[in-house]
C-alpha cells in the first residue's frame, strides 16, 4: 500500500509512520520540516509541504492509496483553535482535489461522549490548556460528518494518550465509536505506538466509514 502521511515528523505521525514502514507500507512523509524524520527507510519518501499550499498539496497526494492526516497546529500555539481549522480543512479539500477516496483523520478525544448531551471537553476536569485546540477538533468534527465524497474516518484517540503512556507497543485494543473505551480501573489508555497499530489495521483491513471510531486497551 502506498500511503500519504501528513504531519509526520509529530508525535502521532512518527509512531504511524514507524508502523507502516514495519509492515512494508510505502510512505510519503509529509511535514513542514521533513528533515526530522526519524524513520530512515527505502520505504520512506520525505516531501516539505504546507498543508495550506491548496496549489501544491493536491499533486503530492495524488497516486497515493490513502491519505492520513496527523495534522497538527501545535498545543502551545496562541491561535492553535483557528489554525488547526484552516489546516484541516485544507487537507480534506486538498485530497479530495488529488483524487484519492480513502482519508483518514486523527482528531482528539475531547469530543467523545460520556453519556448523551456531554463530551469529554464539557467536563470540569477537562484540562484548560488543551481545550481550544480540542474544541477545534470537536468542530472540524461534526464539519468532516457533511463529507460525501470521500471515504473518510475520523479518529479519537484514548482520553490517555501522550508521551508519558510507557506500555510502547502492544498490538493489542478495543474499538469503539462515539464513547470512550474503558478498562476496568475506569481508565482510558493508549500508547502512541499502538496508535500505530490501529491506523495500519484500520488501512489495511477497513472497518469504519465516513463515521468517527476510538480505540483504547
Amino acid at each position: 500500500m502506498k500511503v500519504a502521511l501528513i504531519g509526520a515528523t509529530g508525535f502521532v505521525g512518527t509512531n504511524i509512520l514507524n508502523e507502516l514502514v514495519d509492515r512494508g507500507h510505502e510512505v510519503t512523509a509529509i511535514a513542514r520540516t521533513p528533515e526530522k524524520t526519524t524513520v530512515k527507510s527505502n520505504k520512506v519518501t520525505p516531501v516539505k509541504a504546507d498543508v495550506l499550499d491548496k496549489e501544491k498539496l493536491p499533486g503530492i497526494l495524488s497516486g497515493h492509496d490513502a491519505v492520513v492526516s496527523a495534522f497538527n497546529a501545535g498545543w502551545t500555539n496562541p491561535d492553535i483553535y483557528d489554525d488547526f481549522l484552516r489546516g484541516a480543512r485544507a487537507v480534506q479539500e486538498a485530497t479530495r482535489k488529488s483524487g484519492v477516496k480513502r482519508f483518514i483523520v486523527i482528531g482528539g478525544g475531547g469530543s467523545l461522549y460520556l453519556k448523551p448531551g456531554l463530551q469529554v471537553i464539557d467536563t470540569p476536569e477537562f484540562p484548560a490548556e488543551i481545550k481550544p485546540g480540542a474544541d477545534a477538533a470537536r468542530v472540524y468534527l461534526e464539519e468532516i460528518r457533511n463529507e460525501n465524497e470521500l471515504d473518510w474516518v475520523f479518529f479519537s484517540p484514548a482520553l490517555e494518550m501522550h508521551r508519558g503512556i510507557t506500555t510502547g507497543r502492544t498490538g493489542k485494543y478495543r474499538l469503539g465509536l462515539e464513547n470512550p473505551v474503558f478498562d476496568e480501573n475506569g481508565k482510558s489508555v493508549l500508547s502512541g505506538e499502538d496508535v500505530g497499530v490501529v491506523i495500519a489495521d484500520e488501512l489495511e483491513n477497513p472497518k469504519h466509514h465516513k463515521q468517527r471510531f476510538t480505540a483504547a486497551y
